[in-house]
């Protein structure tokens, strides 16, 4: 199957732009997605330590800015809204080698120290963000 948009369902002839109601439902169901995945941090947070916290949350962090993404830009194929959450997240932990964010009292947002490990699970949570971005974009197309 391809890499479809994550666009909503176009009118009954199929042409023309996506009927406007459906990508407002996508940009609702991306808000809430955003809502789960922020209440999804917090919980593990409350119920772990450790590495499972720290890198659970960085996994989750990457599905937070990819349903972000979504809300935005709707019309974003399941491999770009994933390929452009990855990277943004790569480039935050990068910026952290500068001690920009230190700099500019962003430490909170932006985190004070770069750790290696946190790419891969930034490229961890993108991968499960696309699959499910996928698993969304095939049940529109069977329903």
């Amino acid at each position: 199957m391809s890499d479809r948009a994550v666009r909503p369902a176009r009118p009954a002839d199929r042409s023309g732009p996506p009927a406007p109601e459906a990508t407002g439902r996508t940009r609702l169901l991306a808000a809430v997605a955003a809502l789960v995945t922020v209440g999804a941090g917090l919980g593990l947070r409350a119920v772990a330590t450790g590495d499972v916290a720290k890198y659970g949350g960085d996994a989750l962090y990457t599905l937070l800015i990819l349903t972000l993404v979504v809300l935005l830009a709707p019309r974003s194929t399941p491999a770009r809204a994933a390929g452009i959450a990855l990277a943004v997240s790569w480039a935050v932990e990068l910026l952290q080698l500068t001690g920009l964010p230190a700099e500019l009292s962003a430490r909170l947002v932006l985190g004070s120290t770069f750790n290696a490990p946190d790419l891969f699970w930034y490229a961890v949570g993108a991968c499960a963000g696309w699959l499910a971005l996928r698993a969304v974009v095939r049940r529109r197309e069977a329903g």
